[in-house]
């Protein structure tokens, strides 16, 4: 016979804090299905960025291939380099890099060459300091420097620029006479 009350709490104590433990855990799982879930941000971002590019920091790839696609699935831009090299966690440099993008119907739209450049992953900004050139049906751009935004598909090319236009219809929009 049990002299008082305490030796049986302390005979059920560990079995009772893990039952206890036990209830807790299952309550406040059972509490978290039925409270509604937050609703996921809207995303303003309107490109998925460059990820997942298999070279690690210091290692240099030759004749890597890079797709860049949108968040609809869109190619949007293909990098081809001689070599590529991995700078950083946010860089990448080129060695003669070919990035070819693309229209809305997924045709190829401006075909950009540059001997050496770097690709900063965060901003999508691709830079040369060495002269660039940029085709397109119709015309064809050479300068000395060139950044190119890869998301809103505007570049700058300084110094010693020279274009030269192939279809002047297509620029001007006016039928030749």
């Amino acid at each position: 016979m049990r002299s008082s009350r305490s030796s049986r709490t302390r005979e059920l104590g560990a079995a009772g804090c893990f039952l206890s433990l036990g209830i807790v855990c299952y309550v406040t799982l059972a509490a978290g299905k039925d409270s509604p879930s937050p609703k996921p941000e809207a995303k303003t971002e309107t490109s998925a960025p460059l990820t997942g590019i298999p070279l690690p920091i210091g290692q240099e790839a030759k004749g890597l291939v890079l797709p860049d696609f949108d968040l609809q699935g869109k190619m949007r831009a293909r990098f081809e380099a001689g070599t590529a090299k991995r700078i950083d966690a946010d860089h990448l440099s080129f060695s003669t890099l070919k990035m070819t993008t693309y229209n809305e119907q997924n045709k190829p739209d401006l075909v950009i060459e540059m001997p050496a450049s770097s690709l900063d992953l965060n901003t999508r900004v691709i830079s040369s300091k060495e002269r660039t050139r940029v085709v397109r049906a119709d015309f064809e751009i050479v300068g000395d420097t060139m950044q190119f935004d890869t998301v809103s598909r505007q570049g700058t090319l300084v110094g010693n620029v020279k274009m030269v236009i192939i279809n002047g219809t297509a620029v001007t929009g006016q039928k030749a006479k």
